[in-house]
């Protein structure tokens, strides 16, 4: 056979092959709709549940998870191994179209992130961990690492549109045991501790301004509280109406409120009904209602600012010892006594109704938040729990 021949027989089989690739290919590719091009299907099919969606068709599944598909919402968690000798946490992502968990990327420093959740100083509590949710970002922004020193001299934010991490501007003062909120895109820290107790520190507030464009300024120093005395723990400051709510205590002990302005940069005492009805948790739906969990009680309720009471929604035995809570898109998700599980409480329906995430098996949840879904070419990436 001379090489011609052999040439001739090569490009033959070379195209034979190559056809029937395209026709495999032809063969697996599937229409959205029959009928319609997949531009118009895409239309019909983005007024259906992901859920359902996500059951019927390999296509369809493919299609809630791609990038031009309307987002939907899902859970973002710091999570801890239930095994007491490791002293480390993880970011996770709770999908609820799946039902699925999976870890999130570390964030990408050198040396790695190293936060304590134990020392021998406090051995009746875990040192806290400080994260918010702004603008659809995941914010990370106050914790302690070895020796008993503020982990995070700049926030950390991930964003769950492109599944990466990036640095914010650093702060003045790196802290930790503060107040930590958001309000209308701008991130709030307030008072706190830092390397040390320092009373400056203790009355200060910072602003991070993440819209748009603003996202590289720098923080802004503004109106000091009046003493120290929201450095004792960690707390939320909730959006609210153009507001920041924060009590300086955790829990059904006795404390003090107090409201901070966002526009007047100034400061107000908290109305009465509001503080005596704040005995757990807090989260705010779109900044618009501000939802509570009574720990003792296992009562989620939702504040009355014209008569300035709460009004209890529903109680159960699962909301007992809520430790943190998040609301959005109609939900509120409280993370139960012992972290052993997240609650989901669906506030919109004529009764609400509650239902269980369960934590991945080995773990127990610190925090929540409600974030837009990562991509599904983003979580491909990631390790499933």
């Amino acid at each position: 056979m001379n090489n011609s021949t052999t040439v001739t027989i090569s490009a033959a089989a070379s195209a034979a092959g190559a056809a029937i690739k395209r026709r495999k290919k032809l063969h697996q590719y599937q229409s959205l709709l029959p009928g319609l091009p997949d531009d118009i299907a895409q239309i019909c099919l983005s007024h259906v549940q992901p859920s359902t969606l996500y059951s019927v068709c390999h296509s369809w599944r493919r299609l809630v998870f791609s990038s031009s598909f309307p987002s939907f919402l899902s859970v973002y968690s710091l999570l801890k191994s239930s095994q007491s000798e490791k002293n480390s946490v993880d970011f996770a992502n709770f999908d609820p179209v799946s039902a699925k968990w999976t870890l999130l990327p570390p964030p990408p420093l050198n040396p790695p992130l190293r936060i304590l959740l134990r020392h021998p100083s406090f051995i009746s509590r875990h040192l806290s961990i400080q994260s918010v949710s702004v603008s659809g970002n995941f914010v990370l922004l106050a914790a302690t690492t070895d020796p008993l020193l503020p982990a995070l001299s700049n926030p950390l934010v991930f964003n769950p549109r492109t599944g990466q991490w990036s640095n914010g501007p650093q702060l003045a003062t790196p802290r930790r045991w503060c107040a930590a909120g958001a309000s209308h895109g701008v991130v709030y820290v307030a008072s706190g501790v830092g390397s040390h107790y320092n009373p400056e520190v203790a009355r200060s507030v910072e602003k991070w301004d993440m819209n748009g464009n603003n996202r590289n300024h720098l923080w802004e120093k503004m109106n000091c509280l009046k003493d120290g005395k929201f450095s004792r723990e960690a707390i939320e400051a909730v959006g609210w109406r153009g507001k920041l709510c924060m009590v300086n205590v955790k829990g059904d002990a006795a404390k003090e409120g107090i409201i901070y302005d966002v526009e007047s940069d100034t400061w107000q005492e908290m109305p009465e009904g509001m503080l005596m009805g704040w005995r757990g948790p807090a989260a705010a739906m779109e900044e618009e209602i501000i939802y509570t969990v009574d720990e003792s009680k296992g009562a989620l309720r939702k504040y009355d600012h014209r008569r300035d009471c709460w009004l209890d929604i529903l109680e159960n035995e699962m909301l007992k010892g809520a430790r943190h809570m998040a609301a959005a898109g109609g939900r509120v998700c409280v993370v139960s006594g012992g972290g052993e599980g997240i609650v989901v409480v669906d506030v919109v329906a004529e009764l609400p109704r509650l239902v269980v995430v369960e934590t991945p098996v080995g773990f127990q949840v610190l925090d929540v938040h409600i974030l837009p879904r990562i991509s599904q070419l983003d979580s491909e990436l990631h390790d499933e729990i």
